[in-house]
């Protein structure tokens, strides 16, 4: 962009190219007034200082066009209504709220139409059909619903096509030419469709139908057994019932092919069980499933169960993934995944300020007959390895709460769901190693809190445990116990 310099030597201040020198030597037409350097446009002054000020000594503000006060000392118009200081309209001068007309009508103070000069309620012209309150069209003055043409063939109640005296189906309609027939012709011929159609290829069926077919609408869809109205089988023309859809292959199976194979589910994944009658799949190389015999089996001595995954024992002789706390215990549990490997037991006492922990007590029915012991009777041990400090023995035997009463010691074992699952074998076992570590005698209570068996509420259950437990030591302290180990089941 080319600049210009102002035209006096030794000024190099930039001008426009209208004025040949800059504002400090009079190159600009600058307003009169002291302090405005707006370009002067009439009588030497910009166009702002042109306007006449307000006539109220010391107010400069400009009024409105034709006023000579500024809104502030008046210059605007005031209601002529008493009272009211609104700005005044042009031309009713009154303001917004008293220059609106109110409805004619006695005592609405609505808003009026100007043309009607009442409210849009009391505006409205009201049907003239007798007992119709709806709003009337202009030039009929009835409303839409009585307004109305209705078709005049006898029974039809449609409303008539505009400028006709018919509906659309009847102004447009062609019957059917044969004699006695009032039914619609089709579109393309001169008679309905039980005049110039085929009848339905089932051969019960009556319906009629186009040329162009072999079924009617309904049996198009539906199975064509006489009576069936399930839905067929994609191409075929019969529903599953009534032998629809592809097939098993194998010999004496009826059962559905899966897509795209000819064999059944359970024909197509692994090998059956060679027991008459049985569909499982059988597992390994027995040819039998589970029930019947099949998989590895525990290789104790006169153990059946299935041997845990990875090992040849079941889960009951130490089978399986064992908590590494107590795997080298006779009476070791199975280890749980959610419990990095440990069974709900060690976890709870290796790591008791885990969540997961917290979470086990509220589970725990142990814990709940624990805390009703204590409670209800006083020095109860409970779920301590019981084992002496001079004996290297392996067996530290736990039971869930002890405590010994002279020379006898009472147990109260917490046996969730009667510990249905636990070997025989291995509870006689477990009873044998006890009597070693304590010679002298033992009373078992035997107590199961689950309601599977018994069907009893655990509030009862616990009742009836207290009382149990009162009458064994009142029997241990009169001595009355004569057996060296004596087992009480209750709901077992």
């Amino acid at each position: 962009m080319l600049l210009h310099k102002c035209a006096v030597d030794g000024c190099n201040e930039n001008i426009q190219k209208l004025f040949k020198k800059c504002f400090e030597h009079g190159g600009w037409n600058a307003c009169e007034i002291d302090g405005c350097y707006n370009t002067a446009v009439e009588n030497n002054v910009c166009a702002f200082h042109n306007k006449i000020p307000c006539v109220e000594p010391g107010c400069n503000n400009i009024p409105r066009k034709g006023i000579v006060k500024c809104l502030f000392h008046g210059g605007a118009s005031v209601c002529i209504e008493a009272g009211c200081n609104n700005k005044a309209l042009v031309k009713t001068h009154k303001c917004k709220l008293h220059s609106r007309i109110v409805c004619i009508e006695h005592g609405c103070n609505n808003t009026a139409l100007k043309d009607t000069h009442k409210c849009k309620l009391h505006s409205r012209i009201v049907c003239i059909e007798p007992g119709c309150n709806n709003t009337a069209l202009k030039d009929t003055h009835k409303c839409k619903l009585h307004s109305r043409i209705v078709c005049i063939e006898p029974g039809c109640n449609n409303t008539a096509k505009k400028n006709f005296d018919k509906c659309h189906t009847h102004l447009h309609q062609r019957w059917c030419n044969a004699e006695g027939c009032d039914k619609p012709a089709h579109d393309i011929y001169n008679y309905c469709i039980n005049h110039f159609g085929i009848k339905c290829k089932i051969p019960w069926c009556e319906n009629r139908i186009k040329s162009t077919h072999t079924r009617c609408s309904i049996h198009t869809k539906t199975c064509i057994v006489f009576g069936c109205t399930n839905n067929k089988y994609t191409v075929y023309n019969t529903c599953f019932d009534h032998g629809g859809g592809p097939r098993c292959v194998v010999m004496g199976c009826n059962k559905l092919a899966i897509n795209k194979y000819d064999q059944c589910n359970d024909h197509r994944f692994g090998k059956k069980c060679i027991v008459l009658g049985c569909s499982r799949n059988s597992v390994g190389k027995t040819h039998r499933c589970p029930p019947h015999g099949g998989g590895y089996r525990c290789k104790e001595p006169n153990c059946n169960r299935l041997a845990a995954a990875g090992s040849y024992k079941c889960t009951t002789h130490g089978g399986g993934k064992r908590c590494p706390n107590c795997i080298d215990w006779i009476d070791s549990r199975f280890g749980l995944t959610k419990y990095d490997g440990y069974c709900v037991t060690c976890f709870k006492h290796l790591f008791p300020d885990d969540i997961r922990s917290r979470k086990t007590q509220f589970l725990s029915k142990e814990l709940m007959v624990r805390s009703f012991i204590n409670d209800h009777f006083d020095g109860f041990i409970h779920n301590i390895p019981l084992y002496t400090g001079n004996c290297d023995c392996t067996h530290r035997r736990r039971i869930d709460h002890r405590k010994l009463f002279g020379n006898t010691i009472l147990a109260i074992e917490t046996d969730e769901f009667g510990h249905r699952g636990y070997d025989a074998k291995d509870e006689e076992i477990r009873y044998d190693d006890v009597y070693m570590i304590h010679s002298g005698k033992w009373i078992f209570i035997r107590f199961n809190p689950d309601n599977n068996v018994s069907k009893v509420d655990i509030e009862d259950k616990l009742a009836k445990l207290k009382d149990t437990m009162y009458e064994c030591i009142y029997r241990i302290e009169h001595e009355e116990n004569t057996e060296l180990v004596e087992i009480i089941k209750l709901f077992c």
